[in-house]
């Protein structure tokens, strides 16, 4: 099998040019689409999501195709798989994430692929519920439909200089987005990510790039002759074609990992999200700036077994029973979890309110972990 061999100066050069285009894109931020693609800021991985996210320092497995790119140059010399399905709104919504790693080029570099599918199913259809001959209602001309948003991810990392303390790695994805929504309407979607890691043998850093060129998606529509005839006696709008761009993401983050003897030990870490489409209710909240942090700890006993604790979406909002809009107080999206690893197989466990904490709305998330040895060498 034949490798495209990257020099680390051509590396470099790749990450410094797409940081340009990332400064560059800001200009456009009058066209972006904010929560546009959304799905893909859900996260990956049971791990991951225990710990509210803060993942972009550390991450140095199969997920790492996801959080941060450079991250995958901890996959050694041994191919690393992750499986993670979830569901939730008590089932309506369903997503389902794959990812693999493999060491090449003597584990020089690393190839990732990650695979993501969020669907919600049996959504009502009720463009024929009013006859819009006599204005009646008709239930039984309700019909049902399903939307789900695709994301394929090619990664590639490289280590860029390794000495005793720790090594400094960069990454980059190119992602493939497809939307589709029923027969109604269908998007495509193209975008770059790129990432920087160093890890050390206590502290960590990572910073993340995600739509660093924009993320382009273009959308078609498709209806039939009575479709409409029934948009138009309805008032509504006929669409045709339509395109959004997902603004720049700028992830940075950072880990410590502490020893509590020789058998114990503790690694808080904290991500800081900036986003550039527009004003978000975060707890640094501009236009067209707003910076949104999640903070992770995870304890692990002799690298087997793990407990996790995360905080992550603070936003602010009434405070209960307060219809004057008179006071506001803060509320997050906490989360917990543990996992435990025998030989080559890792289970972890999420339990996150995806809503705050004065109106819950909890889950259950499972993932997979695993490796299949030692690849074979020349």
């Amino acid at each position: 099998m034949t490798y495209i061999q990257y020099s680390v100066n051509t590396i470099t050069r790749l990450f410094l040019l797409s940081f340009a285009s990332f400064c560059l894109a800001l200009r456009g931020r009058a066209q972006f689409v904010t929560y546009s693609n959304d799905f893909l800021n859900i996260g990956a991985g049971a791990a991951g999501l225990a710990m509210g996210g803060a993942q972009v320092s550390s991450v140095k497995d199969a997920t790492a195709g996801y959080y941060n790119p450079a991250g995958l140059m901890g996959v050694k010399d041994k191919p690393d798989f992750a499986l993670m399905h979830a569901e939730y709104f008590a089932g309506i919504g369903k997503y389902d994430y794959a990812s693999a790693a493999f060491p090449i080029n003597d584990g020089k570099r690393v190839l990732g692929l990650s695979l993501l599918r969020f669907a919600v199913d049996d959504i009502p259809n009720t463009l024929y519920l009013v006859n819009p001959q006599d204005g009646s209602i008709d239930y039984n001309n309700i019909q049902t439909f399903s939307s789900a948003d695709y994301a394929f991810l090619l990664s590639l990392a490289q280590k860029i200089r390794e000495t005793e303390n720790g090594r400094w790695s960069v990454g980059f994805n190119t992602k493939i987005i497809y939307r589709d929504v029923g027969s109604f309407a269908h998007a495509w979607g193209f975008g770059f990510d790129g990432g920087l890691q160093y890890l050390g043998k206590k502290g960590s850093f990572g910073v993340v790039v995600k739509d660093m060129t924009t993320t382009f998606n273009a959308w078609s529509f498709s209806f039939t002759d009575e479709e409409k005839q029934a948009l138009y006696l309805t008032e509504n709008d006929i669409p045709v074609k339509s395109t959004e761009l997902t603004a720049p993401q700028l992830i940075v983050g950072g880990s410590y990992l502490f020893h509590l003897g020789s058998r114990v030990t503790l690694r808080p870490a904290i991500d800081l999200d900036v986003t550039f489409d527009g004003m978000r209710n975060t707890i640094i909240s501009s236009n067209p700036v707003s910076v949104d942090p999640h903070v992770g700890l995870e304890a692990g006993y002799k690298d087997f077994i793990f407990l996790r604790a995360g905080v992550n979406n603070f936003q602010r909002a009434l405070a209960d029973g307060d219809t004057l809009d008179q006071k506001r107080v803060w509320i997050y999206q906490p989360s917990i979890g543990a996992g435990f690893k025998i030989k080559f197989v890792t289970i972890d466990y999420a339990f996150t309110n995806l809503a705050n904490q004065s109106d819950p709305l909890y889950t259950n998330i499972f993932s997979l972990k695993f490796d299949l040895g030692p690849l074979p060498r020349k």
